[in-house]
């Protein structure tokens, strides 16, 4: 990926502008020397002369970029944003706060830029292919994430069934429960009721059999 540089140079009839300018263009030298500590001073005094100057701000963003403050970079290109910038420099904001993002690993925040960057300048092919790769990337991602949580949860109901065999095995507590009977109160008074008419049953036939027996002559031998 390549990060753009986009350096104004633009003056202006205003002395406080004319020193702004003259900031940048210093930090622009020094930046050209990969000097960035340098270049970061000059465009750091440029933004407190002229606060939100979308040049100072994108070139401080590249000085950062290549310091591999890709956070604070990003931070720069937002302040770019933020102002009254054109729109080839907010175009090229976005598209580098992308390049920035991505350094970070952050895949959603890059996609929306070059997103961003493809709607003020379609035509940006290296914004489009950026896109292309992340948007794969993302699919890639999100597909393993599913594979990870269906197998996290396999893994877990595996593990929850093992623990409740375990429980069950170890914990009397937990043996199966006798079912409770599904007869109302009435049905089982009616069912005692006759259990009870049929031992009076038996114990009646019983007694008869004995007094049979006892009452019964003897034979004639």
């Amino acid at each position: 990926m390549t990060i753009l540089s986009f350096f104004v140079l633009g003056t202006t009839s205003s002395l406080q502008a004319q020193t702004t300018d003259a900031l940048i263009r210093q930090g622009n030298r020094f930046y050209n020397k990969q000097d960035f500590d340098q270049s970061l001073t000059n465009y750091q005094k440029a933004l407190k002369k002229s606060p939100g100057n979308p040049d100072a701000s994108f070139n401080q963003g590249d000085a950062l970029y290549r310091k591999n403050d890709y956070e604070k970079a990003a931070t720069a290109y937002d302040d770019v944003l933020q102002s009254k910038a054109d729109e080839n420099t907010r175009q090229s904001a976005y598209y580098n706060k992308g390049v920035a993002m991505m350094r970070q690993k952050k895949l959603d925040e890059s996609i929306d830029a070059w997103k961003n960057a493809l709607r003020l300048n379609p035509s940006d092919s290296a914004a489009r292919d950026n896109l292309v790769k992340a948007l794969l990337e993302k699919k890639k991602q999100d597909q393993q994430q599913q594979q990870q949580n269906k197998k996290d949860q396999s893994d877990k109901k595996k593990s929850d069934n093992k623990q409740k065999k375990d429980q069950n095995q170890n914990n009397p507590d937990n043996r199966p429960k006798p079912q409770q009977s599904k007869l109302s109160k009435q049905q089982v008074e009616q069912y005692l009721k006759s259990l009870e008419q049929r031992e009076k049953d038996v114990q009646d036939k019983m007694n008869q059999s004995k007094n049979h027996t006892l009452t019964q002559p003897e034979k004639d031998w």
